[in-house]
């Protein structure tokens, strides 16, 4: 029960990383707030949460609108008493080349990606500073920082990601609240099904050709994932603020 006693949210919670840190942190004792921009999923992993003996909560949420932000910091609060974790998962997903990318591309995946998630940490901060401090966990990516072809919108969001968290830390250090983040590598996920079909690849074989880069010679699971972001978020990680943790099975290892 690494967060017994806790109260946290994790935005994009109806699916792939976002569901399955929600749940693992529930099963480690957190009451979790479900934040999710898709009802059906995000109440799903509520469903889940509390069949298994956990507590959660849903809250429609669009992080990208600040008013939606501020009422699931509110909804939070008011079902769990306040709020001692953030976990930045919700996503936008936009690949290409610069001269594909169109102004809406630009305004979707800045808007989610990068304001939404200091939407969401703007918010939490009253709460969090009258709790005394907590732990707030970025998903960023190794897209973060290394080269992709065709995938200039997403990893500009992303290394936005991991500068934001290295400036949120110095920022927040005062309030005793810790900004860290994970790098995920290639992970199953509904997202990366659809990116696989976008391409028109067959799933199987794509997944055998995105884990070439690994060592390991596979693709991660979200669970995996999960085990780095309830480190970041336990006591345990009590001493690091405004670091990273990639977990990509050794793909980005030189």
């Amino acid at each position: 029960m690494r967060l017994e006693g806790k109260s946290a949210i994790v935005t994009g919670a109806g699916n792939g990383i976002g569901k399955a840190i929600a749940e693992l942190f529930a099963s480690e004792g957190a009451s979790v707030m479900v934040a999710e921009l898709e009802d059906g999923p995000g109440r799903a992993t509520v469903d889940s949460i509390n069949a298994a003996g956990g507590a959660a909560v849903f809250q429609h949420t669009d992080i990208s609108n600040e008013g939606s932000v501020g009422a699931m910091v509110a909804a939070a609060t008011a079902a769990h008493g306040t709020v001692n974790i953030l976990v930045n998962n919700a996503a936008a997903f936009v690949f290409g080349t610069v001269e594909d990318v169109t102004d809406a591309d630009w305004n979707k995946v800045l808007g989610v990606n990068v304001i939404g998630t200091s939407h969401c940490v703007r918010h939490v901060l009253p709460a969090m500073r009258k709790a005394g401090g907590g732990a707030i966990v970025n998903l960023a990516s190794v897209s973060s920082f290394i080269a992709q072809p065709a995938f200039i919108p997403y990893n500009a969001s992303k290394g936005a990601v991991l500068q934001l968290t290295r400036c949120l830390a110095l920022d927040l250090a005062a309030d005793n609240i810790r900004v860290n983040a994970v790098c995920p590598g290639a992970i199953k996920t509904r997202a990366t099904d659809q990116h696989i079909a976008s391409l028109g690849l067959d799933p199987e074989e794509a997944y055998l050709e995105f884990g070439q880069d690994s060592p390991f010679k596979r693709m991660g699971e979200p669970s995996e994932i999960a085990y780095g972001a309830l480190f970041l978020a336990s006591d345990e990680a009590s001493f690091m603020t405004g670091s990273h943790i990639v977990i990509d099975g050794g793909a980005t290892i030189d």
